[in-house]
């Protein structure tokens, strides 16, 4: 009977070990079926950031091409030289052929009063004569505002400005910085 014992108790190991073998699958299969519901979410998670970053990508891309388009429209218009003056827009250096009306308003209504002046015979202005020629009136504010303006003028070449600091009509080519050889 010693014989028997011994094969029952291998017998009854074998069934623990089975048992704990089977004990075991059932655990790692539980365990494969929550890690594969954790990597179908990290699958939905990943294609959704991946849908996000095509959609920005393209969307950039549709933002550079629209913002190159303007700003190639943008060079285009200023290289092209405006004609219509913006109200204090800087004054550009005289030059032949360089009409009066590049000038904002109130520069082409300075020159028009000292233009006056010349054609009926008369000599240089004072800022306070030119301010009065506008219909500004001779407040010091006011004539402060056209000498600057009148001076700017001048430093432009649009004007002449006398050494007394009165002002004539006249036009003299001014060097332009930057401008390279002038032909």
């Amino acid at each position: 009977m010693t014989e028997g014992c011994a094969v029952a108790s291998v017998l009854g190991m074998l069934e623990e070990r089975e048992t704990a073998a089977r004990v075991r699958v059932e655990g790692l299969q539980e365990e494969v079926a929550r890690l594969v519901v954790v990597l179908e979410a990290a699958e939905l998670e990943l294609d959704r950031r991946v849908i996000a970053r095509e959609e920005l990508v393209e969307a950039l891309a549709v933002s550079a091409a629209e913002t190159t388009a303007v700003t190639e429209a943008e060079a285009e218009q200023e290289t092209m030289p405006s004609t219509v003056p913006v109200p204090g827009s800087t004054v550009p250096s005289w030059r032949d052929g360089l009409p009066v009306t590049v000038l904002a308003p109130d520069y082409q209504r300075i020159l028009g009063v000292v233009e006056e002046r010349r054609s009926a015979g008369m000599g240089p202005l004072k800022a306070k004569e030119i301010a009065v020629g506008l219909g500004l009136g001779t407040t010091p504010a006011k004539v402060e505002g056209v000498r600057s303006k009148a001076r700017r003028l001048a430093e432009r070449g649009w004007l002449l400005q006398e050494t007394s600091g009165m002002f004539s009509a006249g036009r003299r080519p001014v060097a332009v910085p930057d401008a390279g050889p002038s032909a």
